[in-house]
């Protein structure tokens, strides 16, 4: 599904936040990336989502070759992506439906579709019910789950979540860890950045390591066959 061949990224300001990265995640596949802070994570997934480019190397997401892709067909590409941040990035003007609902409305899908597709998702993180209600009301797991509904609403085949659980505590990390499980268990790939890494290591997953922009350890490819 995602395919990274020495992928480096440089910015002019501070050096080179990637270096030659290489990796693999197939498709059905929960990765957690870790590292310190500045190690890269971040940069690795928004060069994924193509909110950055390369410097070198090559991506390759479902397919197709993102350093080829231009401006205008990368919406194709975040169509096939749920993206999760850590500051949530919710409309907080906008009610929780009508933040949940904005990738279909981007999307053109019709008001009846959006309605089942938004209270479906909202009924999977636990919030159905407080759909008119707006972000600022809401705890911060819950504007996390928000946003966790919004990247599902649009059954997209990959996640990319970006330390999701830094700013919540041990209790709510688990719970969101949980919902990400279950996804991954109806064939969602998941790729989720975190520094925390007691909460990673109950989890049984692959763990891949950054390190000053360098790859330094992918515990699948250390097992042995």
């Amino acid at each position: 599904m995602l395919r990274l061949d020495n992928v480096s990224k440089r910015y002019s300001e501070g050096g080179d936040a990637l270096q030659n990265v290489t990796l693999r995640i197939q498709e059905g596949e929960m990765v957690f990336l870790s590292g310190h802070s500045g190690a890269g994570k971040s940069t690795l997934l928004k060069l994924i989502a193509l909110i950055e480019r390369c410097s070198r190397g090559q991506i390759v997401f479902a397919g197709r070759n993102l350093n080829r892709i231009p401006q205008r067909h990368i919406p194709w590409v975040r169509r096939r992506l749920g993206l999760i941040f850590q500051d949530y990035r919710l409309l907080l003007d906008r009610t929780v439906f009508d933040n949940v609902a904005l990738p279909l409305v981007i999307s053109g899908c019709s008001t009846r579709e959006i309605g089942r597709r938004v209270r479906a998702a909202l009924d999977k993180v636990g919030l159905l019910g407080k759909e008119k209600r707006y972000p600022m009301v809401l705890s911060g797991g819950e504007q996390q789950r928000v946003s966790i509904a919004r990247a599902i609403v649009n059954k997209p085949p990959m996640i990319l979540a970006d330390e999701p659980t830094g700013n919540l505590d041990p209790e709510l990390s688990r719970e969101i860890m949980e919902l990400f499980k279950q996804f991954n268990q109806v064939g969602v790939t998941m790729l989720i950045a975190s520094h925390d890494l007691a909460l990673i290591s109950t989890l049984g997953t692959r763990m891949i390591r950054l390190d000053r922009g360098h790859l330094i350890q992918d515990s699948d490819a250390d097992m042995p066959s």
